[in-house]
């Protein structure tokens, strides 16, 4: 083999991992929000995995498709306001930590990966109470420059406004 035959065949080896893109990186979203009520009654409002739609104004529905009610591995139909539909399985739930975990398991969210947390931890002050929810999570499209809507900002700037706008209406509910 020549010197020019060794470099093509070079080039051609390498040439396809140059041209793989770099995966996306992981994303967080972490929102919280103060509600000037006990805990009990925060946590009674929004513990319950087949209620989102009962505090959230973006869910038109929750069904409980398989397994109980806040218990590991029960999974969920929720339907979006005039939007489609995804499922999400409870990982894990704590009564007495009052937090659970889920994971999206089917959707046409432009999100892979997508983990979530929403805790309720008493406030700083008497009767207060601080809720949290946070999530881990890449986006779907794996291009280096996914259209508009599709990347990380998007997909952060998408599950913010999910966090924010049923934090605000929890703290609504439960204050109220």
């Amino acid at each position: 083999m020549n010197k020019r035959s060794l470099l093509l065949t070079a080039l051609m080896l390498v040439t396809p991992l140059v041209a793989l893109a770099a995966p996306p990186k992981p994303l967080r979203v972490n929102e919280s929000v103060d509600i000037k009520a006990p805990l009990d009654k925060v946590w009674a409002a929004a513990k319950d995995f087949d209620s989102l739609n009962k505090w959230h104004p973006g869910f038109a529905k929750d069904v409980l498709m398989k397994g109980k009610n806040n218990t590991q591995g029960a999974v969920r139909q929720l339907t979006i306001k005039d939007g489609p539909s995804f499922t999400e399985e409870l990982l894990d739930f704590s009564e007495t930590l009052h937090t659970y975990q889920y994971r999206i398991i089917e959707s046409p969210l432009p999100l892979n990966g997508y983990v979530a947390t929403f805790t309720v931890k008493p406030g700083k002050k008497p009767d207060t109470t601080t809720v949290s929810w946070s999530a881990k999570f890449t986006r779907k499209n794996l291009a280096d420059n996914p259209p508009a809507g599709e990347t990380d900002d998007d997909a952060q700037k998408l599950i913010t406004g999910v966090f924010q706008s049923g934090l605000a209406n929890l703290k609504k509910i439960t204050e109220g």
